[in-house]
């Protein structure tokens, strides 16, 4: 594993030069498709992700021309963190700013770690307890009926506003991240802890409209990222509250996930656990890696068999991404590292092509067996 680990992060830091040169200066990638990259602006959900994939390939190499990279495009993510038009302030600014604090200790990175959080904060709906995640203002959303959707993601932005308690005299974020957390487990989850994608909450009384998805295969399927997200989420939650309740909804959901019959053996899932075209649907590698950071982190709470089955699936699934079926060849894939995630189906947006999230949540996930495992 460490030679493995060495290998992906020179790779890395050799492929991301072509994915710099693709990128103009005022964009972030997004993904590559028919020969081409697509940038995104900054208030993109996944602007925060190239930066922080820089970051960490930089905590690894130590090289400073890719520190330098990373700050450029820091500066350009900056005004963001005034953005309340979503719930997605936690990926664009705690993954790039977040990281950034923590490797530097610049005491600006903080202030606009905690000038976001007040930007997510206004997304807190305190009669439902529930971050909203989508506004209400665009055609599609009203006409289908919703007044207060929230998905199954907004729990990991969530670890933001826990950062922002622990590091300010504002306890408010942690009240309002808690609150989610608690909301999101009592109407969320079916009874085998697999997750619903988005519910529609009545803002004035916590009321549930109904449940349904937006990228999954259907309302009753388990969308196999948004599975991640929940397992991603409550192992962190566990983190910052050690509260058990948190511990146990993580366990619940690993077990689904690592159990379900429909989970191939090179550990990779399919996009959606239960798409019918199962065992010659999509793979989504963007989901392995968010699966294998988390598995990473809640075998650090807990022990025995249960830690070792944790730490032997993510270790498959590195060993699984690392090889040629998943990551790409150095001067291809558009300067992305990892070939073949599905953004969404339905929507016919992303599918089979390469995602920032994917190689953010690889390489963190190589990160933290390093740290934890050798």
């Amino acid at each position: 594993m460490k030679k493995l680990i060495a290998n992906n992060f020179a790779f890395a830091a050799k492929q991301y030069q072509y994915l710099e040169k693709a990128t103009p200066v005022d964009s972030m990638p997004k993904t590559f498709k028919d020969n081409r990259n697509v940038n995104s602006d900054v208030y993109w959900w996944c602007s925060g992700f190239y930066p922080g994939t820089l970051l960490y390939i930089y905590e690894y190499t130590k090289k400073p021309l890719i520190l330098d990279e990373a700050k450029k495009r820091l500066a350009i993510l900056d005004t963001v963190k005034y953005f309340t038009k979503n719930h997605d302030l936690g990926f664009m600014m705690f993954c790039s700013f977040g990281n950034a604090y923590r490797l530097t200790k610049n005491e600006e990175y903080k202030k606009v770690i905690l000038e976001s959080s007040k930007s997510l904060a206004t997304r807190y709906r305190p009669d439902a307890k529930v971050i909203q995640s989508w506004e209400i203002t665009d055609g599609g959303l009203r006409q289908k009926g919703f007044v207060g959707p929230v998905i199954i993601d907004n729990m990991m932005n969530i670890e933001m506003l826990e950062w922002a308690s622990q590091n300010s005299t504002d306890k408010s974020f942690a009240d309002i991240a808690r609150n989610h957390a608690n909301s999101t487990i009592k109407n969320h989850f079916r009874p085998d802890y697999s997750s619903y994608h988005v519910l529609d909450y009545d803002l004035t009384t916590g009321e549930v409209r109904k449940k349904v998805t937006a990228q999954g295969f259907s309302d009753s399927s388990a969308w196999s990222r948004g599975q991640g997200w929940a397992l991603y989420g409550y192992t962190m939650m566990y983190r910052f509250t050690k509260d058990p309740a948190y511990l146990k909804q993580a366990q619940g959901i690993a077990k689904f996930i690592l159990n379900h019959p429909n989970l191939p053996a090179d550990k990779v899932p399919y996009w959606d656990f239960d798409a019918t075209e199962i065992p010659n649907a999509l793979r989504d590698v963007s989901a392995a890696s968010v699966y294998a950071s988390a598995l990473l982190e809640l075998g650090q709470y807990t022990s025995g068999e249960e830690k070792q089955n944790y730490v032997d699936v993510a270790k498959t699934i590195l060993k699984s991404l690392s090889g040629s079926k998943y990551r790409a060849q150095l001067g291809t894939n558009g300067g992305f590292l990892l070939m073949h995630s599905v953004g969404s189906i339905p929507h016919k947006s992303e599918i089979d092509v390469p995602l920032t999230y994917a190689d953010y949540y690889f390489l963190e996930a190589l990160l933290r067996y390093k740290k934890w495992y050798l």
